[in-house]
């Protein structure tokens, strides 16, 4: 990804009695690293007492072999966090853990809600403490979240989650435990993905993508509704449906944050984003000699876009495996530093060549101009840019972390502006109906604001300011996110 957004973690629950649990819990968190490298963490229970262990760093930072053996349990909730709503520290990473007198709770959330301020207010109304238990106070959505179901707990915890609920508004996939049960929800819209596996007759396993259930073993059942809470227990699996679905799902997480080894609303990754590569080819032809993709993300529609327009693909970087993606790093400096650790370009495979490069998304701009340069340096005769995606004109309010709208490439520049910045001979981006018809699930079932300005979920105005929204680029002279439309 030729940019700087960043997802807003991934979610784990397992109830699993017999099993290694903190240990299927680590290898399914190691799944979804790609979703968070800036913390991770596990709560676990017995039935008995809830131990939550977590840190910053990496999942295999966090858990060494004596941590894990000392986390015994039969149900976990793991989370892996790149932070989109409070700071990158210790008291806001996760699993957050809340106590009161009727119960306790343990919550993993994937996502970013839009009405944090609100559930302070009713939260400090009741007499609710948002701090976390025995630390500092926490800057994050989750944390009053939590707060709001303790203090909502007349002794059922479930019953408290499903009062809150439908007081939340935006992007939330949870996975909750109460040292008794797993729970998990997704949020009316389904932004955040959330997928349901299964461990024999008895082990049941929720985690945000199903590259994670095959890790572990497990066999992925079904996702996850929109609007659906779902309880696991000795019982098995309960589902009740707290809201009416909008599906809103986002589309990004096809074009880029999935891994392409997963399944999302029943459409293999790798296959849509392959699907995407040969859309871009038939918009967007160029001549050359060799089509590279900016590896990992672009591989896949680079591959596509190789077959369609029938020039020959190729590996044109080589990729250092042991840096994580720079997508996530907190500071442009870092990134830029990043993207020449991660990538070298092989100068035998592209030096005289008239080559096309694909990549996912350009959102400031600067790695793509980087990665110009880079094989200019090597010896590129010509570099065509080509992106399997349209521009991003729009800051996302829904847990990808898009900077603000000032600093998005796509909403100041047109697209030869933007060629002319970066550097290349020739740019161009697959149109929002191609991307859309490539996923091969109806076009309404997504969420397009980044690319389009359609919001499903209106943003309050306090949301706007620290996102930026340019007045030049609203539809009808619009600065305001619009309000939730039919579908």
């Amino acid at each position: 990804m030729a940019g700087e957004a960043r997802d807003a973690c991934g979610v784990v629950g397992i109830y699993a009695p017999g099993e290694d649990v903190s240990r299927l819990t680590y290898y399914a968190l190691y799944a979804l690293q790609h979703r968070g490298q800036e913390s991770a963490g596990i709560a676990i229970s017995d039935g008995e007492a809830m131990v939550v262990y977590k840190d910053l760093g990496l999942v295999s930072q966090v858990f060494d072999e004596a941590t894990l053996t000392s986390l015994r349990g039969s149900l976990a909730i793991g989370h892996v966090r790149y932070s989109t709503t409070g700071s990158s520290t210790w008291e806001n990473a996760q699993p957050t853990y809340k106590t009161g007198p009727a119960g306790e709770i343990a919550l993993a959330h994937n996502g970013n809600l839009v009405n944090s301020l609100e559930l302070l207010r009713l939260l400090e109304e009741a007499g609710g403490d948002p701090s976390p238990h025995g630390g500092r106070r926490s800057t994050s959505d989750t944390d009053l979240v939590a707060a709001s179901i303790v203090r909502e707990s007349k002794g059922d915890i479930g019953e408290a989650i499903l009062k809150v609920l439908p007081k939340l508004s935006g992007a939330y996939s949870f996975t909750m435990t109460d040292g008794q049960k797993i729970y998990g929800a997704r949020d009316p819209q389904g932004f955040r993905p959330l997928s349901i596996g299964r461990i024999g007759e008895n082990a049941w396993v929720l985690t945000s993508e199903t590259c994670a259930l095959d890790l572990i073993g497990a066999t992925f059942v079904r996702d996850v509704e929109p609007g659906e809470f779902v309880t696991i227990d000795e019982h098995g699996l309960s589902s009740f449906h707290f809201a009416e679905p909008r599906h809103a799902s986002c589309v990004f997480e096809h074009v880029y944050f999935a891994r392409p080894d997963s399944t999302l609303m029943g459409q293999n990754v790798y296959a849509t984003r392959y699907r995407m590569g040969q859309r871009l080819a038939e918009e967007a032809p160029t001549s050359a000699e060799l089509v590279m993709p900016v590896p990992d993300s672009g591989v896949p529609a680079a591959q596509g876009f190789a077959l369609t327009s029938g020039i020959p693909y190729g590996e044109g970087f080589v990729k250092n495996r042991y840096v994580g993606r720079t997508f996530i790093q907190p500071t442009q400096a870092m990134r830029q530093q990043g993207i020449r650790m991660k990538l070298n370009p092989l100068r035998e495979v592209i030096a005289g060549r008239r080559v096309v490069v694909i990549d996912d998304s350009i959102v400031r701009g600067n790695t793509t101009k980087q990665i110009v340069a880079m094989l200019r340096d090597a010896g590129a005769r010509e570099v065509h840019m080509r992106i399997s995606s349209p521009p991003i004109k729009w800051p996302c309010f829904y847990g990808i972390d898009m900077p603000d709208q000032d600093d998005l490439i796509g909403a100041n520049m047109d697209i030869e502006s933007i060629r002319g910045h970066i550097g290349a001979d020739s740019l161009a981006y697959l149109s929002l109906p191609g991307m859309l018809n490539a996923t091969g699930i109806p076009t309404d079932e997504f969420c397009t604001a980044c690319f389009s300005s359609e919001y499903p979920v209106e943003v309050p105005q306090h949301e706007l300011k620290g996102k930026h929204v340019l007045e030049r680029n609203a539809p009808e002279g619009r600065t305001n996110p619009r309000p939730p439309h039919s579908r």
